[in-house]
């Protein structure tokens, strides 16, 4: 567990969040004045809904994008409906854990990702956006330097976030999927450079009020499936020895996880978001190709996602390319995020996993649309954040 991440009691998750439109000095003027909230649009419309939204979330080895529009639920709560997204694996961790810096490989790599989102956000008219950075950013000597880079070229101002904010997000955007007879629900976020965890428990409301679901302890592990695959060697050369190696990398993450192990007696619910959870769960359905409607939400037995996660750890990586899923782009990766998962399902007994294709980017467009439906959003707030420099030191608010 990351010094100053030290699980905290007794903090609420609320369905509110920063909403932090950005505008910035992109190539193309246009491009800038697309980012920048209308004062005379918001004096004229009031609350009432302005164009899409849009969440971006730069990890440490993806860059996704989702572009959404509001529409009514069932019960007459906001919801949403995609209508744009962009996924893109850039690595930007790529080699931080031995020189501590963003490669410029992995840079550019990311910037053509961040170029592209943008062009997205224009096409569709976006004026409510927020885009994230985490892990690498976080760590990385020239991370400043590379958010200035961004902000320059493509006109997005990243917002290097928290654990904290982090694993809030994660629970933002997986809400939905938290079974309401659950007393204790552990929700994970398996990501590039870090593992966000959060132990959530459900408390009954008072004199006329509904439960409500509190926050009892969080962590922020430092292995994500970059940086805890860049530990042991691409291939170590036999089953055996990569069995082996598999063990020492999830030894690594449950030597983090051991102060939240005591607090997990009992019965509780899992739920898990990252592409190595929906990967695996996917490989465990059967199915020819991935489909997101089967996956979102599913329920797999853990027992049977250590067996598969076994499976693929003695296989060799040219063997794992192949496998429909996979392909040589998580071939070295969906190895250590499986030693990440089954540390996490060590920590309990729970039978079964909820899995989820959602997380932190759901997380941002329903802190933004709560937000915006309480009126709270001004252009002078918008732009007091778009000129405030990033604060990795803010931490998450109820």
């Amino acid at each position: 567990m990351r010094a100053g991440t030290t699980p905290g009691s007794g903090a609420s998750i609320g369905t509110n969040g920063a909403e932090q439109p950005r505008n910035g000095r992109a190539q193309a003027a246009e491009r800038r004045m697309l980012r920048e909230p209308d004062s005379r649009l918001d004096s004229r419309q009031g609350n009432n809904p302005r164009g899409p939204f849009a969440a971006l979330d730069l990890g440490t080895n993806n860059c996704r994008l989702l572009i959404a529009r509001r529409i009514p639920g069932p019960a007459g709560e906001t919801e949403f409906q995609v209508i744009d997204a962009f996924s893109r694996i850039v690595r930007l961790g790529e080699g931080l854990m031995q020189s501590g810096r963003l490669s410029d490989a992995a840079m550019d790599r990311a910037v053509a990702a961040l170029a592209a989102c943008a062009d997205k956000l224009q096409r569709r008219g976006v004026i409510q956006v927020r885009s994230v950075a985490t892990e690498a950013c976080r760590r990385a000597e020239n991370g400043a330097e590379f958010v200035r880079r961004v902000y320059e070229e493509t006109g997005l101002a990243l917002d290097v976030i928290t654990p904290a904010e982090e694993a809030r997000l994660a629970v933002l955007g997986c809400q939905t999927l938290i079974d309401p007879k659950a007393r204790r629900t552990l929700v994970f976020d398996i990501g590039g450079g870090s593992t966000e965890v959060v132990l959530l428990e459900r408390v009954n409301g008072g004199r006329n009020q509904p439960p409500s679901i509190r926050m009892d302890c969080w962590i922020s592990v430092p292995w994500g499936v970059v940086s805890l695959g860049e530990t042991e060697p691409l291939d170590a050369g036999n089953p055996t020895r990569r069995l082996e190696a598999y063990q020492r990398m999830k030894a690594r993450v449950a030597e983090h996880l051991a102060p939240l192990k005591a607090r997990l007696k009992g019965e509780v619910q899992l739920l898990g978001a990252s592409g190595t959870v929906t990967t695996l769960a996917s490989l465990n359905m059967g199915l020819p190709q991935y489909d997101r409607r089967q996956v979102d939400g599913s329920l797999a037995t853990t027992a049977d996602l250590v067996a598969l996660s076994h499976d693929l750890a003695v296989k060799a990586p040219d063997e794992r390319a192949l496998i429909p899923g996979i392909g040589t782009d998580r071939a070295d990766l969906v190895v250590a995020g499986a030693a990440i998962l089954e540390a996490l399902i060590d920590l309990g007994s729970a039978p079964q996993l909820r899995v989820a294709d959602r997380g932190i980017r759901e997380g941002i467009l329903r802190s933004m649309m709560a937000r915006d439906d309480r009126g709270k959003t001004t252009p002078r707030d918008n732009r007091a954040r778009q000129n405030r420099r990033p604060d990795s030191a803010r931490a998450a608010r109820p």
